[in-house]
């Protein structure tokens, strides 16, 4: 240590000009007065301040500044380099100057070292030997995590803890939110304490008196055990139990309470509406009976009549014998054939009102334009010149048939009619000309309007047959049921053997279990309102709905369009009794058929008859197993068996049958 200050002490001597040298007595006084601490303030490494034994008013004593070389800032006594805050690439240069400049006008500089960016390192690789590695500093890119550390109370220093080096890796995402268990779990910690509560008493003495009006006499209670104490809080408990209980099972009455009510309303309220449905069904059929105007409303009155006339000869055979008998069956007869004759009337006046409906029908399915769905769903229209031709006509027929319009729009109508029908000439044309200057020239003669009704008649209907021929409406061709050309009647003909008529295939109804071709639709029409009289509404009831439900699958479902009205009612008459399979409901009205299991496709070895309600609790179960009873199950599978056994004998329901009733049936 002595060497290193002579040697800083003599290059700060020779820097130091001659004149400004101290003398030599006084610098041998100052090192021997000095001998001791000779090299303390320039290798004193504490807070910067050198301490000496000679006052600081003789000239010994040294002060010591450090300035920051970048910035110029002097650190104080009683700080440290921490403080000056330099970064990593930054250099601290510290400079320490004694005071006494006339004794020791010396400096020294001190510099940090900064580490390059590679440093060689020897490593040894084996016992005698070596090996230098180029190892390459890596500059933190990032600012260090505060680790904790502690500070000094006397001097304010905080000293941190040193951080790693290596940078932190980062965990790779797994998509979902991560939460570590002290952010999920509350530690809670009961500790108890004792607060400081000085208090003071003051007693009666001599010279002092305290009153003791406010006093209280406390003596102590009963002593309480440990057995004694839990038997109490039981108890407690116990208590506090029967209220919960209590306010528990008051608000699940409440709420039974509750449901029951809205039950009840419920069932007031489907009963009021099944009694108004019931009211509106027979009012229907009421008004049906008294204007019949459909096949199904005649159908309805001669399956009344025939359930009449079964009544009266009931009672009549039950009060009356012999001769009486005979009287009242005859004149039972001659009632029916007025009521008979009277439905004759009715149909009359309900074919007049049809076929003109029916014209009507067929002629704007004549004008109805093209349409096809696209890609996307949206239905696309195009007219094309045969159906714009095809509405024209139908706008003339419309204003030809109108009554109790004004002469001048009658005589506009004509002469529009004349205009169309003369741009072909044939005798048909010819007719409707001569027809309509006759009307014009008697309704210029002021003629009647009754006594033009045939005239106007004849025209609509020869105005009609010229719409009808495909030369002058080319669109009627593809409604037409007999076609223009004679070699499609050979197509797709059948004889009917009761009325001896040539008719085509879709005028006989067939039968899924028929093998030859029967009567015509007319003449078993005919033969029903004369013997049987049954009214087939209510079974095309029920498949119509049945077919409209199977539709809403979207199951390419095959089989329900395959079955006819007479299978179905063969289904509902002899294998389901005409009653519901669970409430042995026998009205028609309110039945319909669904499927027994419902992932498979509908069948008549797959369907059950309910009522309507039951359907749709029917078609929410999902395990048919455990809603029914093994001996319920057992019976409709008895019926199924039966329904497959009668339409395995068709030959278009064999395809659909399961592969071992095909051998059983083969067998």
């Amino acid at each position: 240590m002595e060497g290193a200050s002579d040697r800083i002490l003599e290059a700060a001597n020779a820097e130091t000009p001659a004149a400004e040298r101290p003398p030599a007595g006084a610098g041998e006084a100052g090192e021997a007065r000095n001998a001791e601490p000779q090299g303390e303030p320039l290798l004193s490494g504490g807070a910067g301040t050198a301490q000496t034994d000679e006052p600081p008013g003789e000239g010994l004593g040294h002060h010591e500044a450090m300035e920051n070389g970048e910035q110029g800032s002097i650190i104080e006594d009683n700080k440290t380099l921490m403080w000056s805050m330099a970064t990593f690439h930054e250099t601290i240069q510290s400079e320490k100057l004694h005071l006494d400049l006339g004794h020791f006008p010396r400096k020294a500089v001190q510099q940090d070292y900064c580490m390059p960016d590679v440093i060689p390192v020897r490593v040894q690789t084996d016992s005698d030997t070596f090996q230098d590695v180029a190892v390459k500093i890596e500059r933190p890119t990032f600012r260090k995590p505060f680790l904790g550390g502690f500070k000094n109370r006397i001097t304010g220093v905080e000293f941190h803890n040193a951080g790693s080096q290596t940078i932190p890796k980062k965990r790779p995402e797994k998509g979902t939110t991560l939460f570590c268990r002290e952010t999920q779990t509350v530690f809670q910690k009961n500790k108890r304490q004792q607060t400081a509560n000085p208090t003071s008493t003051q007693m009666t003495k001599v010279g002092l008196y305290v009153s003791n009006v406010t006093d209280k006499l406390i003596t102590p209670g009963k002593y309480l055990t440990a057995e004694e104490y839990h038997k109490r809080r039981l108890e407690a408990v116990i208590v506090l139990q029967k209220y919960f209980r209590r306010w528990h099972a008051r608000n699940l009455v409440q709420k039974l309470k509750e449901e029951k009510r809205l039950r009840l309303a419920w069932e007031a309220q489907e009963e009021l509406r099944k009694k108004k449905e019931k009211e509106d069904k027979v009012r229907r059929e009421h008004e049906r009976r008294l204007n019949p105007k459909t096949k199904e409303d005649f159908e309805l009155l001669y399956h009344a009549l025939k359930s009449w006339r079964q009544e009266e000869i009931e009672r009549i055979n039950g009060t009356l014998t012999g001769a009486e008998r005979k009287a009242a069956l005859c004149g039972l007869l001659e009632q029916e054939a007025q009521l008979i004759a009277s439905i004759g009337r009715h149909k009359l006046n309900a074919d007049e009102e049809n076929q003109q409906k029916a014209v009507l029908h067929f002629l704007s399915k004549c004008a109805q334009p093209k349409r096809w769905k696209a890609y996307d769903g949206k239905t696309t229209e195009m007219d094309t010149p045969y159906t714009l031709r095809a509405r024209e006509l139908l706008e003339i027929y419309r204003s030809v048939t109108m009554n109790d319009i004004p002469q001048d729009e009658r005589i506009d109508v004509l002469l529009t009619l004349r205009c169309t029908v003369k741009e072909h000439a044939c005798e048909l044309t010819k007719e409707i000309v001569e027809l309509i200057d006759r009307e014009v020239d008697l309704m210029s003669r002021e003629v009647k309007e009754c006594n033009l009704e045939g005239l106007r008649k004849r025209i609509c209907t020869l105005f009609l047959q010229y719409i009808k021929m495909p030369e002058f409406n080319p669109e009627v061709a593809k409604i037409l049921k007999v076609p223009p050309d004679p070699l499609k009647l050979y197509k797709n003909v059948n004889f009917c053997r009761s009325c001896e008529n040539y008719l085509p295939s879709t005028e006989f109804p067939v039968p899924a279990n028929s093998r030859t071709i029967g009567r015509c639709h007319l003449c078993c029409k005919l033969d029903n309102e004369a013997r049987r009289r049954e009214s087939f509404l209510k079974y095309r009831l029920i498949l119509e709905n049945l077919r409209k439900s199977e539709a809403g699958y979207q199951d390419d479902t095959k089989i329900v369009f395959l079955v006819q009205l007479q299978d179905l009612q063969y289904m509902i008459e002899n294998i389901w009794s005409c009653q519901s399979a669970l409430s042995a409901c026998s009205d028609l009205c309110d039945l319909v058929m669904v499927r027994w299991d419902k992932q498979q496709e509908w069948s008549p070895w797959n369907t059950i008859l309910l009522t309507k309600d039951e359907a749709d609790a029917h078609l929410k179960l999902c395990n048919l197993q455990e809603a029914y009873e093994a001996a319920f199950i057992h019976r409709i599978k008895q019926k199924h068996i039966r329904a497959k056994k009668y339409f395995a004998q068709i030959p278009a329901m064999t395809s659909f049958l399961p592969r071992s009733d095909k051998q059983a049936n083969a067998s």
